[in-house]
């Protein structure tokens, strides 16, 4: 089963108004488990960084004033994703994102219906935590030192690492392994015995014979 893990770092919060793509980071999950196979590049937005963008990812307008427009990576992408499975936190941000650049190049959306939202995994399985990255990291015990700040490579690792805890992939593996284990070091070799006789003897014949006659009225006498 292949899926992709994806995210994307942006100019805002809201491509409506005119905030644009500047990072996607996507990453290949063969049976849940990466691959080693990934698609990363930054994006000339076209525009300027505001300063809270910034803060958040620390991609400036220098940095990517020599970066290639999301037209010319935009078949690299849907190369890289073809039809598989999408894994995203907070899924209508990034599809919201990637899909209004898709409309300005006049190129198909992607279907939300593909994607699978980590941020609702979590809800649901934790009703009331926190379900940001940073928090879910904390709760698995992932190693998240190196996000100093965001990035989407990076997250979409950290993600790939709290979907498949938060689909129990570690957990039954590890627990069917360990049973197969026990099972099979508890199995002792033992003779074979032969089969018990189980007729009455003599003696216990003779007994049973004496019991019934006492018996007043048996109704098989009836």
């Amino acid at each position: 089963m292949r899926e992709i893990v994806l995210d994307t770092e942006t100019t805002g919060l809201d491509p409506g108004s005119g905030h644009r793509v500047v990072e996607i980071g996507c990453l290949e999950l063969i049976n849940h488990i990466p691959s080693g196979e990934a698609f990363h590049t930054y994006v000339n937005p076209e525009r300027d960084m505001p300063a809270g963008a910034f803060e958040i990812h620390g991609l400036s307008d220098e940095f990517l004033a020599d970066k290639p427009r999301f037209g010319d990576v935009a078949d690299g992408l849907l190369a890289f994703v073809g039809e598989s499975v999408l894994v995203i936190h907070n899924a209508l941000f990034d599809l919201g994102f990637l899909n209004a650049e898709f409309a300005r190049i006049g190129r198909a959306p992607l279907p939300e219906a593909r994607a699978i939202d980590t941020v609702g995994l979590a809800r649901r399985r934790f009703p009331g935590a926190p379900a940001n990255l940073d928090a879910l990291c904390r709760r698995f015990g992932i190693d998240n030192a190196a996000r100093t700040k965001h990035g989407a490579l990076l997250d979409a690792e950290l993600l790939a690492e709290v979907y498949l805890e938060l689909i129990g992939g570690r957990q039954p593996s590890l627990g069917l392994g360990s049973a197969r284990e026990v099972a099979t070091e508890s199995r002792e070799e033992r003779p074979a015995r032969a089969p018990r006789r189980h007729e009455p003897d003599a003696e216990e014949s003779a007994a049973h014979a004496a019991f019934v006659r006492k018996l007043k009225n048996p109704v098989w006498q009836g």
